[in-house]
């Protein structure tokens, strides 16, 4: 029998000699299912033939990476219109990992876009939408024109859902009453009937269009089960109100179950609605990055200053850089000098002095020099743009979560199914007359006491209640993931400025010499000179000085050093503010009881600043960024609960060793770029942890999208809030064992309440088919059966509401 066959072209990375292409030659070899193969060095290509049904190209790609090779493949994250529910993510996800070409395919339903590793020999994007739109969705490129087309669809449709769950809530509520109250009421049926049918087939028209999506696939999800009952329920009740002397004519009274159908189809709207809010704030992260970068930029070409759009910078260009813009692109100073904020890289507050020579990065803001630097990478190659590439990628490749309803419900229904049509077979061949009405009313009480409410609202419902108890307590949770998933985080990693420290920079102490005779005086004449100067760290004394009501001295003659002092005359006399460079430099002396304090203060971190007068140190300053007050607190807290806290920083490593054993951590990584501190995450992600990283910085951003769980304080920036899934308003950490607390309990009562709805079905739909009968005589009516759906959907949301009394 021959083997079924297929082959690929495989653009090789770093196979570079004989040597090499016989490694990779031989390690796949070693394939099962790899039938030929043919390395060629020359043009770094490996050609395989394999049979499907025993490997994959992903497969073989894995294996020359292992070899410590690589393979270039074309990654990319996609806009995906027209899925409603995870399954429908799983459909998308599945139909491309299929493809021969793709490497890898995770679909990211939150934010509707799928990350996809493929190789450019083997596929292109447009066979992968023809694949993506024969199964009913659209997947579009990573154009601006189809992100902005995406993102007006899904406003369109978001705008759409709340008219529609507006809508069913309103012809919901008159045909719940009628038929719980008025029943009996003249024509009580037929307007029912009236109100159900716009309610189904207008507002929950999307749940019948998908169940038809997932039938035509074999396969089945909350949508099936929605539109099997309702359809069912709707149906059987349209067909006793047109013709009740069916059922009368036979003794039995032509029950209707308008009022089930409706609520079912009300509250899973309203459910979806909140649902698609929450989700709707996590699209904004990725625009906002691309927001750091200006639209426009000066250069000077051919001796001539012009104004250009970013897109026509070239590597080379001379661009010119005002106070307070952006810098556009990466580049190298080659002419003036400024301090640089740099915290979006970084995440440290104290800006960086730029001179010539010196490198700066995109996205980051020039403060109160003129520069004009030489670009070196433009467009995609900047740091911040592989930022942005990062963060996209970080969140794609993260499998959705699925959903344990989705899981039950894919057996569920073929069961449900299965069973109802048993009951009607057993009912009809040997049940007592009438035996057909009996079969069919078996199998519609099956179907409606199999109403998937109570399933549908157990996990919603708890959403609910704790989302909004964490926002009582200051914790604001974007989705149900993120609550679900916090209460298994064993080891967390916290960024240093502005998660553990407050994030500014301020004075701690300042020591006078000994021989320091009128301190009133010179604090004046040290805030005059602080006041004037141009460098970061003198904002802190500045305002230190404002908050003890400081008057300032009247200067003469101020001068600027740049990059050491800053210097002035007071009444004849000259005083300046330096670096200990500036002090050795002019042979300042520097009594030892100031020299020790301030190799004190060097060791535990603290930048110090030498104030003087010609002949002498007067006083040396501590600046650094003190921890919160709550920070030791919040660290043994969650040490307490297991769990193993990480601090990370852009700092050196004697400023983050400082930090750490003050806070009492002790692991800690230090001078961390914002790729390696995604690094660092996925590290220990690979064993097996489950990580939660808190970080306040746009230079968090790729790493908290990494992880596990991510957190982003209040008063950290908007990127990272958008990234991450859970916001701390108060900026505490203290909160974080809160949210692990609020997790816990939520997840508990998410498994009760399925617990709860599974059983009752499980107890319920044997019932329903009758199995008593033939024992006790004992026959379910299906008004009964509703009744018994309605109050599992009760008892569910009962339990939900008890969240509103945890203790966190």
């Amino acid at each position: 029998i021959q083997e079924r066959t297929e082959t690929v072209e495989l653009p090789l990375v770093g196979v570079h000699s004989d040597h090499c292409a016989m490694i990779v030659d031989k390690g796949l070899g070693q394939i099962n299912g790899v039938l030929n193969r043919s390395v060629n060095f020359a043009n770094q290509k490996a050609q395989v033939s394999y049979n499907p049904d025993k490997t994959s190209p992903a497969q073989i790609t894995q294996k020359i990476r292992d070899l410590g090779y690589d393979v270039d493949v074309i990654k990319t994250t996609l806009p995906v219109g027209g899925m409603t529910c995870a399954g429908c993510a799983a459909s998308v996800e599945s139909m491309l990992n299929a493809q021969k070409g793709v490497l890898k395919a995770n679909v990211n339903f939150a934010n509707k876009n799928v990350y996809v590793e493929y190789l450019p020999g083997a596929i292109t994007l447009q066979d992968m939408q023809k694949v993506v739109k024969s199964i009913g969705y659209e997947l579009l490129s990573d154009s601006t024109g189809d992100r902005e087309l995406m993102e007006k669809k899904q406003s369109e449709n978001y705008r759409q859902l709340k008219v529609k769950t507006a809508s069913a809530i309103a012809l919901a509520l008159p045909t719940v009453i009628i038929g719980m109250f008025f029943m009996n009421m003249p024509y009580a049926n037929w307007i029912m009937m009236i109100l159900t049918t716009p309610l189904l087939f207008w507002t929950g028209q999307s749940f019948f269009v998908n169940a038809y999506k997932q039938a035509k696939h074999r396969s089945s999800n909350m949508d099936t089960l929605v539109a099997l009952s309702t359809g069912i329920a709707y149906t059987f009740s349209v067909f006793n109100t047109i013709y009740p002397g069916f059922f009368h004519s036979r003794g039995l009274h032509p029950h209707v179950y308008f009022e089930s159908a409706a609520v079912i189809i009300a509250m899973i709207l309203l459910g979806k609605l909140l649902e698609e809010r929450a989700k709707s704030r996590t699209s904004g992260a990725i625009k906002k990055l691309m927001g750091l970068q200006p639209k426009s930029v000066r250069i000077i070409r051919n001796g001539v200053e012009k104004e250009l759009s970013i897109e026509e910078v070239m590597v080379g260009d001379t661009i010119i850089i005002r106070p307070g813009e952006k810098i556009p692109v990466d580049g190298i100073v080659i002419e003036g000098s400024s301090f640089v904020d740099e915290s979006m890289i970084t995440g440290e507050p104290i800006a960086v002095e730029k001179t010539s020579g010196l490198a700066v990065f995109a996205g980051t803001i020039n403060q109160k020099g003129s520069l004009r630097i030489r670009a070196e990478k433009v467009g995609s190659e900047t740091m911040l743009a592989h930022i942005i590439k990062m963060v996209q990628e970080a969140q794609g490749s993260k499998a959705p979560i699925q959903k344990l309803v989705d899981k039950i419900a894919g057996v569920f229904v073929p069961v449900v199914i299965v069973v109802s049509i048993i009951a009607f077979l057993a009912w009809y061949f040997l049940g007592p007359e009438p035996v057909f009405t009996r079969a069919m009313l078996a199998m519609i009480t099956v179907l409606i006491i199999a109403c998937p409410c109570a399933l549908g609202l157990a996990t919603p419902t708890a959403i609910m209640v704790g989302v909004g108890k964490g926002a009582e307590n200051g914790i604001l949770i974007k989705d149900a993931e993120s609550l679900e998933l916090a209460q298994k985080v064993n080891a967390i990693i916290l960024d240093k400025t502005g998660t553990i420290t407050k994030g500014e920079p301020e004075v701690q102490e300042i020591v006078w010499s000994d021989e320091t005779t009128d301190p009133k005086r010179l604090t004046a004449i040290l805030f005059s000179l602080e006041h004037h100067s141009e460098h970061p760290l003198a904002e802190a004394v500045v305002k230190k000085f404002r908050n003890e009501n400081v008057a300032e001295a009247k200067s003469e003659k101020f001068e600027s050093v740049t990059g050491k002092a800053v210097k002035a005359m007071f009444d004849g006399q000259e005083y300046s503010v330096g670096s200990l460079k500036w002090v050795e430099e002019n042979r300042i002396n520097f009594d030892q009881k100031l020299r020790a304090k301030a190799a004190d203060f060097t060791a535990n971190a603290k930048t110090v600043i030498y104030f003087s007068d010609r002949q002498k140190v007067l006083a040396v300053i501590a600046i650094g960024d003190a921890i919160k007050e709550t920070s030791r607190q919040a660290v043994a807290d969650l040490k307490k609960m297991n769990i193993d806290v990480y601090m990370i920083t852009g700092d050196n490593k004697q400023t983050a060793a400082a930090i750490a054993k003050e806070a009492g951590i002790e692991h800690f990584f230090a001078e961390v770029l914002p790729s390696e501190k995604a690094e660092h995450v996925q590290r220990l992600q690979n064993a097996g942890k489950t990580v939660a990283m808190v970080g306040d910085g746009i230079n968090d951003s790729h790493a908290l999208a990494q992880a596990d769980v991510s957190i982003a304080m209040g008063k950290g920036t908007d990127i990272a809030m958008d990234v991450a899934a859970i916001t701390l308003m108060q900026s505490d950490l203290a909160h974080i064992r809160g949210a692990i607390t609020l997790s816990k309990a939520t997840v508990t009562t998410i498994r009760q309440n399925l617990f709860w709805a599974f059983i009752y079905n499980v107890i319920g739909i044997p019932i329903a088919a009758g199995v008593l009968y033939p024992f006790t005589g004992f026959l379910l009516d299906p008004m009964i059966a509703g009744t018994a759906m309605a109050m599992s959907s009760v008892s569910v949301v009962t339990n939900s509401l008890r969240l509103k009394r945890t203790r966190m």
